[in-house]
């Protein structure tokens, strides 16, 4: 893979649609920039969301892209959270190497009682955060699960690396609505995960495939110099730089850690992209029992199926999915 040292250069426009994989060898870290724009504005736009459910989603489709990118073989990596809060789930759904999907259900009334700046916490509330690993159906699917107790997307990522694979580990999440003189608003997402990983120590995966044994002893690490000082410097991180189409990656790495020596490696492009098609509802349609197919009959003798993510809506006649 091609590295190079960040630039402090400024051209006007940031790049997006990315994910930035770098290394401070002075502080023994490694890490990956996250900046998303059109495509996660795109998500968010084919559904109307409210504006706190929108920020919500987009800071969930930044951190699986930074959890998914991290996989070395052909699969998916599937974040979904299930909880008691307002917005009762999110899910987003990354094939390898560069396709995202996401959506989101959510209480309208209990959303539209709440500020417009309320707090991930209050919009997930109290369940799990599920992640899976799919590498095809002849292998085994992994998952790990994290509670969700009232705290944000960045509080759970942080549990999972404690409980997981004990790690040292810091994530910075944000989404904004970005507005621009003689424009609407856009949607922008960014994030950045950074890990400690000492010479001479083993290479821990990013993400482990499972949860550690039921009464596994938890071993407390403690945090060296080294740590202390990353994770100083990338706390520094402010929302905008995370969301301002203005700022670069170079630019914000070189930032942050230019003093210690920042390298950085070929972007990961992503591209949003459904993996519905019709042959693929057909056939889920298929599978259904007959009862509930003819359930979903319209009058006019059609059944509409219509896909939670992309909003595509696909028409069949009833014996085009084996029910007559």
């Amino acid at each position: 893979m091609t590295q190079k040292p960040a630039a402090a250069a400024n051209p006007a426009v940031a790049e997006d649609n990315f994910v930035q994989p770098f290394t401070v060898p002075a502080l023994d870290v490694r890490g990956r920039l996250v900046r998303l724009g059109p495509e996660v504005d795109r998500i968010i736009r084919r559904h109307g969301y409210p504006t706190s459910v929108s920020r919500c989603l987009a800071e969930a489709v930044a951190l699986t892209t930074l959890l998914g990118t991290s996989l070395k073989f052909d699969g998916r990596f599937i974040l979904q959270t299930q909880t008691d809060g307002p917005v009762s789930m999110l899910v987003v759904d990354f094939d390898t190497p560069d396709q995202i999907r996401a959506c989101a259900r959510f209480d309208a009334e209990a959303i539209a009682a709440l500020p417009q700046d309320a707090k991930p916490g209050q919009l997930l509330g109290k369940g799990a955060l599920v992640m899976t690993i799919d590498q095809g159906t002849d292998m085994n699917r992994y998952q790990g699960v994290v509670a969700l107790d009232g705290g944000s997307l960045e509080d759970a990522a942080h549990q999972y690396f404690r409980q997981s694979e004990q790690i040292p580990t810091f994530v910075r999440l944000a989404a904004a609505e970005v507005f621009s003189a003689g424009s609407d608003g856009a949607w922008r997402a960014g994030g950045v995960m950074i890990q400690h990983l000492p010479d001479g120590g083993s290479a821990p995966r990013d993400i482990d495939p499972g949860d550690v044994p039921e009464g596994a002893e938890h071993v407390e690490m403690e945090e060296d110099d080294a740590w202390r000082e990353a994770r100083f410097l990338t706390e520094t991180v402010e929302d905008h730089e995370l969301t301002d189409p203005s700022v670069t990656s170079d630019q914000l790495l070189y930032r942050l850690y230019h003093e210690r020596g920042v390298r950085v490696f070929e972007p990961l492009q992503l591209v949003e992209r459904c993996r519905c098609t019709r042959d693929r509802v057909r056939d889920m349609l298929s599978n259904f029992p007959a009862e509930d197919v003819a359930g979903m009959v319209r009058e006019d003798g059609l059944i509409e199926v219509t896909c939670e993510f992309c909003s595509q809506a696909y028409e069949f006649q009833k014996n085009e999915v084996g029910k007559e």
